[in-house]
């Protein structure tokens, strides 16, 4: 009788690389594209440049398929900086170590209040398998969840488990709202509408701006910021989406927008399109205290040893939480764009 427990393996092993090669060839594909436009805007990277990055990817990271996200970053920068990690080995190498099946939880919204324990969280209330619960995971009635959404704004928001990127991402008016259309969705988180600070509004009133806020945790079990970015919405948007958003990144010593800006594209703009405000010298207010209040949230969860924060400053100027990542999080527009970021951790080899 042939076992059949080695060829189950070798399928695995074999459906394993294929999902693998899958996700190395869209993103090496989104690279290129990327790429493609920035030249269009910047001009052609010189084709020596294009030789030390290749040489660096397989040389240094051991394959010159990781080379594409090194050539974005190079052509964002106009020239090549040792310690770039490329998206796509921060992804399939890096992830795996530092964040793991732990880093996972973050897909599973409901879970953030109990972990991090902060009443800095915007989340109302989790629907989970037909069932309404607050954040002690006691069990709300429908009339229960309907008297908390009459105690929020006109607006509120629903993120389904498993979102990302904006997707998932449910905003409604208050006031017509059939509790059963959330219901319909499926499982998932929701959230009171945050009336953001009007440092934000003078960009854009109609979504909720957010500040990207990447941090690690070192081997001495240290937390520091590594990253920051603010992402706003455009005028037809009701939340941010990755589709539409433009990105601007954050001085993170002093918490002031740097000049130039960026469209989904990756085209470069020193001003809103809509509301064509310059982002030069703006300085996000209370940014500071953003920045202890996630790093003291990280030392809560150590072992997922790299988490990006999305938060923002209300009106009333306080920070406000609403999601953390803590599985294959963002770093390609970071290291683009301020890297590189994560040098002296000894991630690359």
């Amino acid at each position: 009788m042939i076992p059949t427990e080695p060829i189950k393996n070798s399928i695995k092993k074999y459906y394993s690389s294929l999902l693998d090669r899958r996700y190395h060839f869209i993103s090496n594909r989104q690279a290129l594209k990327a790429l493609k436009h920035i030249e269009k805007q910047k001009g052609k990277l010189p084709i020596q440049l294009k030789k030390v990055v290749r040489q660096y990817a397989q040389e240094t990271l051991g394959w010159k398929g990781y080379a594409p996200w090194l050539l974005v970053y190079s052509a964002i920068c106009g020239k090549f900086k040792k310690g770039w990690i490329p998206d796509n080995y921060y992804r399939m190498v890096i992830t795996p170590k530092l964040q793991g099946e732990y880093g996972k939880v973050s897909f599973l919204k409901p879970l953030t209040k109990p972990l991090f324990q902060t009443d800095t969280l915007v989340d109302i209330a989790y629907f989970i398998n037909t069932d309404w619960f607050d954040h002690n995971y006691k069990k709300l009635s429908t009339p229960q969840v309907e008297k908390l959404i009459g105690k929020q704004t006109n607006k509120i928001v629903f993120k389904v488990d498993n979102s990302f990127q904006g997707k998932g991402v449910k905003v409604f008016n208050t006031e017509d709202l059939n509790l059963k259309t959330i219901e319909n969705i499926g499982n998932g988180t929701l959230q009171r509408f945050v009336e953001q600070h009007d440092f934000f509004n003078q960009f854009q009133t109609n979504s909720t701006a957010t500040i990207r806020l990447t941090t690690v945790i070192d081997k001495t079990g240290t937390a520091s910021l590594r990253a920051g970015y603010l992402r706003l919405g455009r005028t037809r948007d009701t939340h941010i989406s990755s589709k539409t958003h433009i990105r601007v990144p954050i001085d993170i010593a002093e918490g002031t927008l740097e000049e130039v800006g960026y469209l989904p594209n990756w085209y470069t703009i020193t001003n809103h399109p809509d509301s064509k405000i310059e982002f030069k010298d703006k300085t996000i207010p209370n940014f500071k205290t953003c920045v202890e209040e996630v790093k003291k949230l990280h030392l809560k969860l150590p072992m997922v040893q790299c988490i990006g924060w999305d938060v923002i400053i209300d009106k009333h100027s306080q920070m406000a939480l609403m999601e953390w990542n803590g599985y294959g999080n963002d770093i390609k527009f970071s290291e683009a764009t301020q890297g590189p970021c994560f040098k002296g951790l000894g991630w690359i080899d």
